[in-house]
């Protein structure tokens, strides 16, 4: 497997364009060269991504534009920062947390990353969900990450049950399902020393606005708002862990 290399230059949206405009000025997110300054002195060169989410991009919604995930977010943030970096993004929509497990684990260990980011357990919670098995599966991709030395980093769901995009008939089933999918999934990350990005009780997880598919850049919103999110939560731990440090 290549690693990807850093694709494009940080780069926030047109200043002539409202709609993508807008994130630049939105308080709950962050510009790609703030998030570049709150991860400049992480020790992680080699990123890998996991999960069952659309963490591969966006789309293209203006030419030199992209409107890009989370995930890319991230990369572009670390690459800034760091000659030679290297990124993988192994994720893939629609896959259950045992296919994530026996697909894409394999791959990540055999590059060797420094730390990894997995969104998964979404499918799950929609399909046949059981705590138990999910906890199992999840310990299963979750465990020889962290055992193989990398820095593990969860990341929530927006809470789509609450959001208006699940049935009303169904909405409060389902967002029992995504309040033990996020906590079974915050337990396990801090038991292994990771870090859990908690993005299912952020301010506008229940928006549905961030969902909106008839703006320019579709959700593109949605992930600008998740990775400040995951900036911000990763910034305020190693600030945490600097200062539990011995002076000297």
């Amino acid at each position: 497997m290549t690693p990807r290399p850093h694709r494009a230059p940080l780069q926030d949206p047109p200043a002539d364009h409202p709609d993508l405009a807008a994130e630049s000025s939105d308080p709950h997110c962050v510009t790609g060269p703030d998030a570049a300054e709150l991860l400049r002195d992480l020790p992680w060169n080699r990123l890998a991504v996991l999960g069952d989410s659309v963490t591969a991009g966006v789309m293209d919604p203006l030419p030199g534009y992209r409107a890009r995930s989370f995930a890319d977010r991230f990369t572009d943030a670390l690459a800034a920062t760091r000659p030679g970096f290297a990124a993988v993004n192994l994720a893939t929509p629609h896959l259950l947390l045992d296919e994530i497990r026996d697909r894409q684990l394999a791959p990540a260990l055999e590059f060797e990353p420094d730390v990894v980011m997995v969104s998964a357990g979404g499918n799950d919670a929609f399909r046949n969900f059981d705590p138990d098995t999910l906890r199992a599966n999840l310990t299963s991709l979750l465990t020889p990450l962290a055992e193989s030395g990398a820095r593990v980093i969860t990341i929530g769901l927006f809470d789509l049950a609450r959001s208006g995009l699940v049935p009303p008939e169904h909405a409060p089933g389902m967002a029992r399902r995504f309040d033990e999918l996020d906590r079974i999934t915050a337990d396990l990350t801090r038991a292994l020393n990771g870090i859990h990005v908690d993005t299912h009780h952020h301010p506008l997880a229940a928006d549905p606005g961030i969902y909106a598919a008839d703006r320019v850049h579709a959700n593109a919103r949605g992930h600008a708002i998740a990775f400040a999110a995951i900036a911000t939560t990763i910034a305020r731990d190693a600030e945490r862990r600097a200062g539990r440090r011995p002076a000297g």
